[in-house]
């Protein structure tokens, strides 16, 4: 938890000018209320008693000047704690942001989208909150100071027994949100796990209905939801029982000082104006003992979330970083020597300007080749090269400037085709006609400036492949590595886009990693990958002819 406490502290000292400026104006406010049942002991004493107008009109006024000063130090003072709240989740969002954006990657191994979002949102917020819980408690403390200094003037007796009895409230206070703070962090957890579970499944929402999925979806979305409800229920459970029990002990002890204070009168120690202010007095310490309570509970969920925001920051990078250039202009060699990585044991050279198709017989071993050459993960053991430099040795933000690694399933953004695609108006005809965007376009009303909802939810499955397909070939890599881009396309379009993938592609250097003979066929020559090695090594159409295996994966 040091690391929480780290984030913590980091939070309030990035943001002390407010959280001082707040506190010092909390303070001024809470002074302002010990003020008022003073003052209006003094009233009692000095004008109401000895029946004198004058100086009952007097102390008013000085009353309501209390009030007015009282009144504009809370305003501002709350503004201030608002704004140190506010700008602490903001930056913190930004830290979590540039983490999880980092080009070494590390933070979505073990944690599902939805749940770093719910970082990011909910659990920034609530270490911003501690800040304008510092203020109110800072302001809190100044308060029952100033009230055990008016009533040691008062009387000694009442004056030592605030003095005495706060500090052991708020010791009790703390130890009764531990409870809380532990169950907080399980609830944030349950909360963030649900979050990415939820959003998987309205991603995947096509797929599950394609196959008949949904009520197993269903079900496993209900029984999360229901996870993060229990613990929900026991956060507040504990936050109910933590601020109750509190609420008892500051009732009990407030009781404590008021039958003191009686006493005190009864016996002439004190006159009435005193025994009036010492019972308001008395009244006031409630509002600063909640106060306590609130912010204890406030500390606690702001610990859990400092914890969780500190993992993600902590997360080791899932590859290092390196100082190398790579050539310029990159010609597009690759080479991978004796390459090993879950399972895959790769030794491949691919010239500058070739066209590789590659045909793997477990789709895992696809899927670990497309991660080490975008480096998302470094080999075990071996070396990938580009142009004869390692790509160890290079930062993985400089690298994927030059290699481009399009996954399957990638996304599209809320715009228009021609924003998704972002190409430059020179090349967005040849690039769109390349990946049969054109025939998208032609289909809409307002062609490539037809907008496009959040994920391309709008378009049919193979027109969003096309439109990923294009966005890749805009990008104009020296190294293009494509996964199963027409899987969803019709075979007409798919062998048009083969087509348009070899014209567009010519002289640069390009991967293909799928089983559409398609696309193979236009490939300068197919890596066959059985078990992990490689099984074979030809053009596509040889291969077809004398490979039974490559048969069987390519032409099922």
């Amino acid at each position: 938890m040091s690391a929480g406490r780290d984030v913590l502290w980091g939070a309030v000292r990035g943001q002390r000018r407010d959280v001082l400026f707040g506190s010092v104006l909390g303070a001024g406010h809470q002074a302002g209320e010990v003020a008022v049942p003073v003052l209006i002991g003094v009233v009692i004493d000095q004008a109401v008693a000895r029946g004198d107008l004058t100086a009952l009109l007097g102390w008013l006024a000085a009353l309501a000047a209390v009030y007015v000063s009282l009144s504009f130090s809370f305003r501002y003072g709350a503004r201030a704690g608002e704004r140190a709240a506010e700008q602490t989740g903001h930056e913190l969002r930004l830290q979590l942001v540039r983490r999880v954006l980092d080009p070494r990657g590390g933070t979505e191994q073990g944690r599902l989208p939805g749940a770093l979002t719910t970082i990011a949102t909910e659990d920034a917020k609530r270490v911003g909150a501690v800040n304008m819980a510092a203020i109110m408690g800072i302001g809190a403390l100044f308060g029952v100071l100033v009230g055990a200094v008016v009533l040691l003037w008062i009387s000694l007796p009442l004056g030592l027994l605030v003095l005495l009895g706060t500090p052991l409230l708020l010791f009790a206070g703390h130890l009764l949100s531990k409870p809380l703070e532990r169950r907080s962090e399980a609830e944030q957890e349950r909360a963030a796990h649900a979050s990415g579970v939820a959003t998987d499944l309205v991603t995947g929402l096509r797929v599950l209905k394609g196959i008949g999925a949904e009520s197993a979806a269903v079900a496993r979305y209900r029984l999360t939801s229901r996870e993060s409800l229990v613990a929900t229920l026991r956060a507040a459970r504990a936050e109910s029982w933590q601020y109750g029990m509190v609420l008892a002990l500051t009732g009990g002890f407030i009781a404590v000082v008021a039958l003191i204070g009686g006493r005190l009168a009864l016996q002439g120690d004190i006159s009435l104006g005193q025994l009036v202010s010492a019972v308001g007095l008395a009244l006031f310490l409630l509002g600063p003992l909640e106060v306590f309570s609130w912010v204890n509970a406030e500390l606690a969920q702001g610990r859990a979330s400092a914890g969780r925001i500190a993992e993600v920051l902590a997360t080791p990078p899932a590859v290092g970083t390196g100082t190398r250039a790579l050539p310029d202009p990159v010609r597009g060699e690759l080479r991978l020597r004796d390459v090993r990585c879950d399972g895959l044991t790769l030794d491949l050279a691919v010239s500058p300007g070739e066209i590789v198709g590659v045909v793997a017989t477990d789709p895992a071993h696809a899927t670990t080749l497309l991660r080490c050459l975008g480096r998302q993960t470094d080999p075990e053991a071996g070396v990938i090269e580009l142009d004869g430099v390692p790509f160890t040795e290079v930062d993985p933000a400089d690298l994927r400037l030059a290699i481009l690694v399009a996954e399957h399933d990638a996304d599209l953004f809320e715009g228009t085709l021609r924003t998704n695609v972002a190409a430059e108006e020179a090349v967005l005809d040849r690039v769109l006609v390349a990946a049969g965007v054109d025939e998208v376009a032609r289909g809409l009303p307002l062609g490539v400036d037809a907008p496009v909802i959040e994920r391309g939810r709008s378009l049919s499955g193979g027109q969003r492949q096309r439109v990923a397909l294009a966005r890749a070939l805009a990008a104009d890599r020296a190294v293009l590595v494509l996964h199963d881009p027409t899987t969803a396309v019709d075979t007409v379009t798919e062998a048009r886009i083969a087509g348009g993938l070899r014209e567009i592609r010519q002289g640069r250097t390009t991967l293909v990693v799928t089983t559409s003979p398609a696309l193979l066929a236009v490939t300068d020559r197919v890596v066959l990958l059985d078990g992990g090695r490689v099984a074979d090594l030809a053009p596509h159409a040889e291969l077809v002819r004398r490979n039974a295996v490559y048969r069987a994966v390519v032409l099922a």
